[in-house]
């Protein structure tokens, strides 16, 4: 009796996002590629910035099956001290200023957000938020409100009230949006959705200037930039402007689902009473994702794919030139290409999945493409993928 196709169990019974998913059965994955059953990828997306040390690393593998010997889910999030946690919290603490060293894990960027809404309104005893035009919080009801796209939150209305959106790099608009009344100000240093857009030097610390004079917390959503993706550890080192409230998630899993929200310990034991369990969470800080965060970490201490990030970057600039592409934007290993026109940037894209890689868009930056590949890949296959890029306009034109 033969085996029924995969693909007709995935559309009959895998909940949809879309009419047009990708639809290829990957079988297994290693370093920068993904294995189908007859053809091989390369990932240069890194699962929308997740993969940071691209897939199976054998660290992350070895630190996951010694914790799968030791135990898995024990109680819910605060009640029992398991050393996984500790360990990450604390390398994670001496990684960050002294600010941000209190860390609350959960599983996603979507509910990292959420308890950072919840924080602001509680310590600030206030209700109102500010967040950048086109950024991309995740698709809980609290982090779509943040979104300012109707497209994307008008059929899940009504939304939380009392946000207010700033234009990115909008100086001008700072002290005017940012009042005594604002709980919290939300900021993607490097605008994911929007193409890889990183925000000017002047305005977040026009941003920094303007919380500390409102008593308004500050808050990076550092769910794409955090974990060497803009060749530092966080995106605001790169700037020099500490925020408040740290948000994490995507790579810092390691591979696994896991988020946290950072902020100092007096910020954050506000959330200890008045209610008692003001945020709670069952699988937050699981221990298998905290043992493969816990590895992840340790691998970019000791090897050198951080510090290679921004030579690797220029090469991208350096060999992807060509008369379509009009622009590159981005920081680091988080690259868009642009191009005229949205149907022509969707036609090399899918060109590039024919031709074996695997690239994507973005949501509110449609002639754009998405770069950004583990921070493992080499000189050898940056030249790879350039070549297929470039091979793949040629063939669209």
């Amino acid at each position: 009796m033969s085996k029924r196709p995969l693909h007709i169990d995935f559309y009959r019974h895998v909940a949809q996002t879309s009419d047009n998913p990708l639809g290829i059965a990957i079988q297994n994955a290693d370093g920068i590629y993904l294995h189908a059953e007859d053809k091989t990828y390369i990932d240069c997306i890194s699962g929308i910035s997740v993969s940071a040390l691209g897939h199976s690393h054998p660290s992350i593998v070895a630190a996951i099956q010694q914790q799968l010997n030791k135990h898995l889910h024990l109680m819910v999030y605060g009640e029992l001290i398991q050393d996984q946690q500790v360990a990450l919290a604390t390398a994670l603490a001496t990684m960050l200023p002294e600010s941000l060293q209190s860390v609350y894990f959960v599983n996603s960027g979507s509910e990292a957000i959420e308890g950072t809404m919840k924080l602001a309104k509680r310590y600030t005893k206030r209700s109102k938020f500010v967040a950048q035009k086109l950024a991309y919080h995740g698709s809980t009801q609290g982090a779509l409100s943040l979104m300012s796209d109707a497209y994307f939150s008008q059929a899940f209305a009504p939304l939380l009230p009392g946000i207010d959106f700033i234009e990115q790099n909008q100086i001008d608009q700072i002290e005017t949006l940012i009042t005594k009344e604002t709980a919290a100000v939300f900021i993607e240093p490097v605008m994911g959705e929007k193409g890889y857009v990183p925000c000017s030097k002047a305005y977040l610390y026009a941003l920094r200037k303007r919380c500390n004079e409102t008593g308004t917390l500050l808050v990076f959503d550092e769910i794409q930039t955090a974990y060497g993706r803009t060749g530092e550890w966080f995106a605001f080192q790169s700037y020099g402007v500490v925020p408040d409230v740290l948000v994490l998630a995507k790579s810092f899993g390691g591979g696994l689902p896991l988020g946290a929200f950072i902020a100092s310990t007096e910020i954050m034991d506000c959330l200890k009473d008045h209610p008692v369990l003001g945020h709670i969470t069952t699988f937050g800080g699981h221990p298998l994702s905290c043992a493969a965060a816990l590895a992840a970490i340790k691998v970019l201490q000791t090897e050198p794919h951080i510090e290679q990030v921004n030579a690797k970057s220029n090469l991208f600039r350096d060999l992807l030139q060509h008369p379509k592409i009009i622009s590159i934007d981005g920081m680091g290993l988080m690259l868009s290409l642009q191009f005229e026109q949205a149907q022509f940037c969707r036609k090399v894209i899918d060109q590039c999945v024919q031709n074996g890689l695997l690239i994507d868009w973005f949501l509110y930056a449609e002639d754009k493409i998405r770069l950004a590949p583990p921070l493992i890949v080499s000189i050898e296959q940056i030249h790879e993928i350039a070549h297929t890029i470039l091979k793949s306009i040629e063939e669209c034109q």
